[in-house]
């Protein structure tokens, strides 16, 4: 893929469909406390969400209530914290099949299928074996087809979950597209060398899928069938953060979470500069502790909606924070936005 990557431009002024506002302000948290880093969503029949939280927990929030599901790893007092991830596990992308199961990629166990009912899970893939003779090191994003294939996206072949932050600073192509046929029991890399492949999104017509290359902020485009099968492109580049999960609208339009904005703080401008050297990114991650990135960052909430032709059309901003600073994800059901994060202990909804 040719052409100057989007981390060696500066981020797009904030002017146009991308004027700062304080439409996310008018949101409010709910499960404070309850729920932390509720990162994606999925709805039941009944209307029923269900949601993975950081200390790998699977829940069911049905009438206004907080139901436990499963844990996806072993249940311990110190779930939650980064070290016990790769024990506690991390369910990241959640999805309805159409059997009615909740279908789980677990950033560290691999690909799952939960019955909501009893909270049984049934492993369908493990990390441990992967895809293609290559383990699975850092699962994310999820998307079901109407044919009830499962995609999803290994983000690294090299940093977990808890240590993404390298991942981007490196902004190393090790990021995979995958698909599992839940029929034949088959998995297949359906693209690689991607960079942080994260979260994921069918067209309408389930012709092509986008996927997010988080560290390089920019949303590709990969034709799955008709005339241009085989094909990838930029669909959008150079996005004001970083994009995490993409979710069609009932409009046709994909909105995006934005989890880190590029604007403005030391930390993004610093990582924008130093973009075009690759080696010496890899130096600063390696001797720098993971905390020292977050006092950097500026807290800006930001999702924004894109066309089919790749244009922001709209962005919904929280300019300092006060509601939510970090979008995961922004899930519509029954005339409200639940807006997911990665670490939070909350989750936002908008009228």
């Amino acid at each position: 893929m040719a052409g100057i990557a989007s981390f060696e431009k500066p981020p797009p002024a904030l002017v146009g469909s991308l004027q700062v506002n304080k439409k996310l302000q008018s949101g409010r948290r709910i499960f404070t406390g309850q729920l932390k880093g509720p990162e994606s969503f999925t709805v039941d029949d009944e209307g029923n969400i269900y949601t993975g939280t950081v200390d790998g927990k699977l829940w069911m929030i049905s009438g206004g209530q907080l139901h436990f599901i499963t844990q996806m790893g072993q249940d311990m007092p110190e779930c939650g914290t980064p070290d016990y991830e790769p024990i506690c596990g991390r369910p990241h992308g959640v999805r309805m099949d159409r059997d009615g199961n909740v279908i789980v990629v677990d950033s560290y166990l691999g690909l799952y299928k939960v019955n909501p009912r009893t909270g049984e899970k049934t492993l369908l893939l493990s990390s441990e074996k992967g895809v293609d003779g290559l383990p699975f090191k850092f699962l994310n994003g999820l998307e079901i087809s109407k044919k009830n294939l499962i995609y999803f996206t290994d983000s690294s072949s090299k940093w977990e979950r808890r240590h993404h932050k390298y991942e981007v600073i490196e902004t190393n192509h090790l990021g995979r597209l995958l698909a599992y046929d839940p029929v034949t029991r088959t998995a297949r890399t359906v693209l690689s060398g991607l960079y942080m492949a994260n979260g994921i999104a069918l067209s309408p017509y389930e012709d092509y899928i986008l996927i997010a290359e988080t560290s390089i902020c920019r949303i590709i485009r990969y034709w799955v069938s008709g005339a241009n099968a085989g094909k990838r492109e930029v669909f959008v580049d150079n996005l004001p953060g970083y994009p995490d999960n993409i979710r069609l609208s009932y409009t046709g339009l994909y909105r995006v979470g934005i989890s880190t904005t590029r604007f403005p703080s030391f930390f993004s401008p610093f990582l924008d500069a130093l973009g075009p050297y690759p080696f010496l990114k890899r130096f600063i991650a390696k001797v720098t502790p993971l905390s020292f990135y977050s006092i950097f960052l500026h807290k800006h909430g930001l999702f924004l909606e894109i066309n089919d032709k790749g244009d922001i059309v709209a962005s919904f901003h929280d300019p300092d924070g006060s509601v939510t600073w970090a979008v995961s994800d922004v899930f519509e059901h029954d005339g409200k936005l639940y807006l997911g994060n990665t670490e939070l202990p909350f989750l936002v909804v908008l009228q």
